[in-house]
């Protein structure tokens, strides 16, 4: 929401908050059973105003939030990527490395997907998978026929490679997809950038973390459900026309004290 909508709708409801006053005030106007007709409306009132105009405001608070962390010089925001190993990945980091906020780029893993395994197979491939290659330190075999390799000073490319030869030795085929999972540190304020960059060439971070996360989910943590917030804003209402309907008194109190400090400094 732009700033410029946002302010006029914070000035309609103020608006309406003024006419919720006046109608208090008209209270030396009306028998006092109508008291209670006044603060229903008031409620109301207040109810509407919020849900019109102040709702969308709240609601855009986490994104608001989470625009000041970005422009917090030195914070970082890491994301995380699922990649398929079709990818360029040689440009994929060129290209990183050469956007404005580029802090790293790694590989951190890659899936392998083969078929549904039974017990025996599950520990077969836990027990292969380390003699496949000296690099594939951490592993992790599921039933459901993943392979999941975790990569260290080791390159997707030669870790696939490494077991689509093994594959093809013993099996005959071809290993034809994996996923690379990787992680991408930038500037938090130049987290747009990035985000614009991976969608055109078709990639969305499956996840990220870091100072802006971190605030819009504490953000989002605070917030009341959107009814009670309505129900607050109606309860306002209702403040604004009890002190209207007991301004004149208020303002009587205010002089007589006044009066009273002004005598009591002349003695």
């Amino acid at each position: 929401m732009e700033i410029v909508i946002a302010i006029i709708y914070v000035i309609l409801f103020i608006i309406m908050m003024v006419f919720v006053f006046s109608i208090g005030m008209l209270r030396n106007y009306m028998p006092k059973k109508e008291i209670v007709l006044v603060l229903v409306v008031a409620f109301l009132i207040g109810a509407i105003g919020g849900a019109f105009f102040l709702e969308p405001i709240y609601e855009e608070l986490p994104s608001v939030m989470s625009m000041v962390e970005k422009n917090v010089p030195g914070n970082e925001e890491t994301l995380y990527l699922d990649l398929s190993s079709s990818i360029n990945m040689n440009e994929l980091r060129e290209g990183l490395e050469k956007t404005e906020g580029f802090k790293s780029f790694k590989e951190t893993g890659i899936t392998i997907p083969l078929w549904k395994f039974n017990d025996r197979e599950v520990e077969y491939f836990n027990y292969v998978l380390g003699n496949i290659d000296s690099h594939y330190k951490h592993y992790n075999v599921t039933k459901d026929g993943r392979l999941e390799i975790e990569l260290e000073n080791y390159t997707s490319y030669e870790a696939l490679k490494s077991f689509s030869d093994w594959y093809k030795l013993v099996y005959g085929g071809s290993i034809s997809y994996a996923q690379v999972h990787a992680e991408l540190v930038v500037d938090s304020a130049s987290v747009d950038k990035f985000d614009q960059y991976l969608l055109d060439k078709g990639v969305v971070a499956s996840n990220r973390s870091g100072p802006v996360q971190d605030t819009m989910a504490a953000t989002n943590e605070s917030m009341i459900p959107n009814t009670y917030f309505v129900a607050l804003t109606g309860a306002v209402g209702v403040v604004v026309a009890i002190f209207g309907i007991y301004y004149e008194s208020f303002g009587v109190s205010v002089r007589r004290f006044r009066k009273f400090i002004h005598e009591k400094r002349k003695r």
